[in-house]
């Protein structure tokens, strides 16, 4: 093979779906070693573009694609990811495809674990051979060391973090032998920044080895940096294919989106004289008494504890005012998700949490619900979405379940569903967030991430709640969607009142769109800031310094 062939390399791919047309005349190269930035909008056509130069099943069920797929200048077409996998290619998808009961270690050597042969195992073949469980968690480690990360490879996936889970998915391709060419979909969407950052840094490692990557991301910023090259899709189209350094990132939203993208920028913060700009606890006791009623809490949580593996919470206590955007960040397996997981019952809790002065039953999500309470989990397939039945029916279910609405006949005698007002309802919701799909009878399942997290969004405004927890509200979405959703979430506070409380690994997303934020370390709160404090005094939270902070500082 000539040393200029491309490793890969796609001349006027396309595709249709049912005579909607996804890709058009797509052409472009890969070279060994090579890191290639595809970015877009949700529903641009990147899953469609990876899914066919991965074999998914889903591309020949549906007539195959158009135009050639060549590597190592050889034209090839996989009909399945074994095919792809035999080539060397290994891709990462945007959602986990873990077996949660297994180890580490058993899933990065799933169908390659090594075997202890027997004497009964050349008669009854592999079957009955045993595990050699020290060779796999050797090779394990060896996969998981590469990327930087300190994973113990006899820990059980379940009760992993999702950072961990990403990481885990990476060390499985990472293992195989012979892999050439990485396709990761948004491999950073469920990591915080520092782990971000140490991904980054084993992915320039492997492509200085020689293997090539195409790298999915909305955050824009980990493209430019880490890539050499930015190919741009738009409506299917390949808008540009440029040097990563030749562009902004600023000039990347603006091709992505085909118009100039509106800077949102978080409030700037005040600047003081003062060695660290935090309010001191002495001070604000002393000084003189304002006679201000103080605003009745929503929602107050009293030495809360959480049993959610790999986001345990020891002991919480915070209050949130009516009306208010309240934020809870901090790193990853330190407990911030434990928290509205906790408080909605859905796994082991235990303390107080008070909803306008009374108290909330734990570990009862029916409770939560009954109290109009609305919840957006961080796992959107796994818990927000039945991925296999239409969208009018995932955004409707709830409140027709716990409301009893979108329902017609007599109450406890006979009720059918109103097909009519499910309908409405979803088509209202898919004109107000820009869903992406063909209608309210499309299934969840067959949608993008960014759009299925928007039916999530979708689903809890519909319950019309009181108090509202969303946890990673813009994770694997686009700029222009992320720009869409936060918008969107301040438009409803403003105008129902509604208290909103925010879970997000993107410091500066909770520092945009909320009123103050928490910070959680260790499984308890480290302090709580106005969303206006400098982002240097988030950060020393994070790192388990204790500033000297009130807890109520914008009371």
């Amino acid at each position: 093979m000539d040393s200029n062939t491309p490793l890969l390399e796609l001349e006027h791919v396309g595709k249709e779906f049912y005579g909607n047309r996804v890709l058009t005349d797509i052409s472009f190269t890969i070279q060994p070693g090579e890191i290639i930035g595809l970015v877009g909008e949700n529903g641009a056509g990147k899953s469609t573009l990876l899914n066919i130069l991965f074999g998914m099943p889903v591309i020949s069920s549906t007539g195959g694609y158009e135009g050639n797929v060549l590597v190592d200048g050889k034209r090839v077409s996989f009909s399945s990811p074994n095919q792809a996998l035999a080539k060397g290619i290994g891709m990462v998808h945007q959602e986990f495809s873990l077996i949660p009961g297994f180890t580490a270690a058993e899933n990065i050597l799933l169908n390659r674990e090594v075997l202890n042969p027997s004497t009964m195992s050349y008669v009854f073949s592999d079957r009955v051979s045993t595990l050699d469980r020290d060779a796999m968690e050797s090779r394990a480690r060896a996969a998981i060391h590469t990327l930087g990360v300190n994973i113990n490879p006899d820990m059980v996936v379940s009760e992993m973090p999702v950072g961990y889970k990403q990481f885990i998915e990476i060390a499985r391709e990472i293992d195989r032998k012979g892999t050439r060419l990485l396709f990761l979909d948004e491999p950073t969407a469920v990591l915080t920044e520092q782990e971000a950052e140490i991904l980054l840094i084993a992915l320039r490692k492997l492509a200085k080895q020689g293997i090539a990557i195409v790298f999915i991301s909305h955050r824009l910023s980990e493209v430019k940096t880490l890539c050499h090259r930015v190919l741009i899709l738009r409506d299917g189209k390949l808008i540009t294919d440029l040097p990563a350094d030749s562009l902004s990132t600023r000039e990347i939203a603006s091709l992505m989106v085909g118009r100039e993208s509106e800077r949102r920028d978080p409030p700037a913060p005040e600047i003081s004289d003062s060695p660290v700009d935090s309010v001191n606890v002495d001070d604000t006791l002393n000084a003189p008494k304002k006679k201000k009623k103080k605003p009745k809490p929503a929602i107050k949580v009293e030495h809360l504890w959480v049993d959610m593996p790999g986001e345990t919470v020891r002991d919480v206590s915070f209050e949130v005012k009516k009306g208010e955007i309240f934020g809870i960040g901090g790193l990853a397996g330190h407990g911030k998700l434990g928290i509205p997981n906790g408080i909605m019952g859905l796994y082991p809790a235990g303390g107080k949490v008070r909803l306008f002065g009374r108290s909330l039953t734990l570990n009862k999500p029916r409770a939560a619900l009954g109290r109009k309470m609305a919840f957006v989990s961080e796992d959107r397939r796994g818990v927000g979405l039945l991925l296999d039945e239409p969208l009018d029916w995932n955004i409707t279910f709830t409140a027709m379940q716990t409301q009893g609405r979108f329902l017609l006949g007599i109450p406890y005698i006979f009720q059918v569903r109103n097909e009519y007002a499910m309908a409405k309802e979803t088509r209202k919701f898919i004109d107000s967030l820009g869903i992406k799909c063909t209608g309210p009878k499309q299934k969840a399942g067959e949608l993008s991430g960014g759009n299925q997290q928007k039916v999530c969004l979708a689903k809890a405004f519909v319950l019309r709640p009181n108090i509202l927890l969303i946890c990673e509200p813009t994770r694997g979405i686009d700029i222009g969607a992320k720009a869409l959703v936060l918008d969107t979430l301040k438009q409803y506070n403003k105008e129902n009142g509604t208290t909103i409380i925010i879970t997000s690994s993107e410091l500066e997303e909770l520092r945009s769109v909320c009123d103050r934020v928490a910070i959680v370390d260790e499984g308890k709160i480290a302090g709580i800031l106005p969303a206006s404090s400098p982002a240097e005094e988030f950060g020393m939270l994070m790192m388990g310094e204790k500033l000297r902070v009130a807890m109520a500082a914008t009371e």
